[in-house]
């Protein structure tokens, strides 16, 4: 299987099932938990196959909404209840937003590795 990708308007996310990687690049401001659905089943449909390791690459994730972070902290919460899967997350100093709220998925998943760059 290749490159999976979600593509909207002004973000697109790219997941690489070689390296377990999504990345998220743009701007997401989408209405509501209907609008991020797509996001947030490409999202468990990679943490269902349990890989050892999962990256989330934000670095280049200039804007999310509170819906987008409520998205990625249900993610979250799903990794920590499999209890076999490590988390990195990576993200940019340069992007205000990342700092408070990546560090607070940390809250959510003691285990959680933050790279912020």
């Amino acid at each position: 299987m290749g490159i999976q990708e979600i593509k909207g308007e002004d973000y697109s996310i790219q997941y690489d099932p070689e390296s377990v990687a999504v990345t998220f690049q743009g701007e997401l401001s989408l209405s509501g938990p209907p609008e991020y659905a797509p996001i947030a089943e490409l999202l468990d449909e990679v943490a269902n196959g349990e890989p050892p390791t999962i990256t989330l690459n934000l670095k280049q994730l200039e804007f999310v909404n509170s819906s987008g972070i409520s998205m990625l902290s249900k993610f979250v919460i799903s990794v920590r209840k499999k209890k076999t899967i490590q988390l990195l997350v990576l993200g940019s100093n340069d992007i205000p937003w990342q700092q408070k709220s990546l560090r607070n998925l940390e809250k959510l998943l003691p285990t959680l590795k933050l790279e912020l760059a």
